[in-house]
């Protein structure tokens, strides 16, 4: 609900401050006085463009600020915490425009973007101006009045629910099937590629093993070479060296008596004879393991050749990554089988979601056409009250493909004159007579859908007398279940504000300036007896005066 509205150096307005009703406020004054300003001023902090002529002064900014209070603020909770805008019970919305053009937007003294803002707003505030019709033609909007009188929001709610999961399984069906289809075009390859490779059943690092088996053999004749000359050296010429490591140990066991130190030295002496005699018997083990088999080799040979063209195939470099692409064409491989079974599951799912879907949507298009005629009877009948008697309405259901709201396309079709020639109503309803429609359609959908603040501007024209009285009672009833602010030139429409906000000019020097001031009781009888007959007013027109703000 928007609770206050300041205005600074707008222009003809200095400084303006407005105290809303939470019910119905009219705004009324002499044509030209400031009224369409001050609605300029509102669209602003709503998200309207702006530039550097709006400013009075143009050495200050312009500044207009509406305070707005929250009375279900969990349900805006999703939005401020997206944005990253602080969240209280009560909302500021701040715009600034300078002598430049240069514009800015705050939320709670956040910047934010006008798209960001306009957003915010139009959950806040539904301003209904003349010719501003869109909304009125536009089929969604249509469909949800339906939808609310007919009361089917939990029947909607189910079916968005099953028709969500139908749509989602479905996609994913689809997308199953493609890729069965795809992988049905290589499967016979990929079944041969890994035959290739379990057929080689390599083990892990099995080539590079191979490959330094296969070095070692190639080599043997000089590897048994080298061997037998360092077994040669160490035990087998004329002065092995393991012999002559033990004459020396027994040179220095014969002295160690004469220097203690030399004990140290004699065990480190045994100990390298020890190690060496060691090597020694494993080389000539080594030596004697060594065999020139030309077969092993060339089985090697044939294997290294099989693995290095597989990994040229794969284009890989290692028995590791072999073995991974083998692993993953198990797993693609058992995929498949598991993806029929998948398919078929889905398959099943759809139909089933399909079916659950079809029939809460014919419970969708059951109610809706229900409800037609009872909204189609009470719009006419209004229509009638504000004045419009040849003007009527129908409604027409279509059936469309299945979509997130149901199967129907719900269509509002207008006849002003009483031809029995329904059309849409964008290609045939004037903007008085869209101003009306409208009006008489939100009354009725107030108290069943969460409609924001609601401001109508000029709505009553090209009506007077009773038709005006009809329009001003649905507005005031309009106002006990929302917030309304009217902007009228009717007496009959302005009797019926919970408050009433006079908008006037003064002349001050050279400078004209836009004033506005809240009525009290004396004050409304007098300027609505001057709506009814002029100023002064007569007695019969102050005496009409009084008897409309009775009523």
């Amino acid at each position: 609900m928007l609770t206050k509205l300041e205005i600074q150096n707008y222009i003809l307005i200095d400084q303006l401050s407005i105290d809303l009703s939470s019910q119905l406020s009219v705004i009324t004054g002499e044509t030209g006085a400031g009224k369409s300003i001050i609605m300029g001023a509102l669209g602003l902090i709503l998200g309207d463009r702006a530039d550097s002529t709006v400013c009075r002064d143009a050495s200050k900014k312009c500044f207009i600020e509406g305070v707005f209070q929250l009375t279900n603020k969990k349900q805006y909770e999703p939005f401020f915490t997206e944005h990253e805008i602080e969240l209280s019970d009560e909302l500021i919305i701040r715009r600034e425009i300078g002598a430049q053009g240069k514009s800015r937007a705050f939320v709670n003294d956040t910047p934010v973007t006008l798209s960001i803002l306009r957003d915010l707003t139009s959950k806040l505030v539904d301003l209904h101006q003349q010719f501003d019709t869109l909304t009125l033609g536009d089929t969604d909007f249509q469909r949800t009045v339906i939808d609310a009188l007919a009361n089917v929001q939990k029947d909607l709610a189910s079916y968005q629910s099953t028709y969500s999961e139908w749509k989602e399984n479905e996609k994913k069906l689809q997308q199953l099937i493609i890729e069965k289809e795809n992988f049905e075009k290589t499967e016979s390859y990929k079944k041969h590629l890994l035959d290739e490779l379990a057929e080689l059943n390599l083990k892990e690092n099995e080539l590079e093993q191979l490959e330094q088996e296969l070095k070692f053999l190639e080599n043997a004749a000089s590897i048994k070479t080298q061997l037998a000359q360092s077994l040669q050296l160490l035990e087998n010429s004329d002065n092995p060296i393991v012999q002559q490591l033990k004459q020396l140990g027994n040179s220095l066991e014969s002295i160690v008596k004469y220097q203690p130190e030399f004990s140290n030295l004699l065990n480190r002496l045994k100990a390298t004879q020890i190690e060496l005699a060691d090597i020694a018997t494993d080389l000539s083990s080594w030596q004697d393991k060594i065999d020139f088999d030309d077969k092993k080799t060339a089985s090697i040979q044939e294997r290294l050749s099989v693995g290095y063209n597989l990994q040229k195939k794969h284009k890989v470099q290692s028995t590791q990554e072999l073995l991974d692409i083998q692993k993953q064409l198990e797993q693609d491989l058992t995929e498949v089988l598991n993806l029929n079974d998948t398919i078929e599951q889905l398959t099943k799912f759809v139909k089933d979601a399909s079916v659950k879907a079809t029939a809460l949507a014919n419970t969708l298009t059951s109610k809706r056409e229900k409800e037609m005629i009872p909204f189609t009877t009470s719009v006419n009948k209004l229509l009638h009250q504000v004045g419009m008697p040849n003007a009527k309405i129908k409604v027409s259901l279509d059936e469309v493909p299945f979509n997130f709201y149901g199967k129907d396309k719900i269509d509002i079709l207008f006849d002003a004159n009483n031809t029995n020639k329904f059309e849409p109503i964008k290609k045939v309803a004037s903007g008085g007579e869209l101003s009306r429609l409208m009006l008489c359609i939100k009354s009725l959908v107030a108290k069943s859908v969460d409609l924001p603040t609601m401001i109508f501007d000029e709505i009553d024209t090209g009506i007077s007398g009773e038709p005006a009285k009809q329009v001003g009672l649905l507005l005031q009833n309009l106002g006990q279940a929302r917030q309304v602010l009217c902007i009228t030139h009717q007496p009959q429409i302005a009797a019926k504000g919970n408050a009433h906000l006079y908008v006037y000019k003064e002349q001050k020097g050279s400078t004209t300036h836009t004033y506005l001031k809240t009525l009290n009781k004396t004050e409304r009888v007098q300027h609505i007896a001057q709506m009814i007959g002029g100023d002064p007013p007569s007695k019969s027109a102050m005496d009409n005066a009084k008897e409309l703000l009775a009523s």
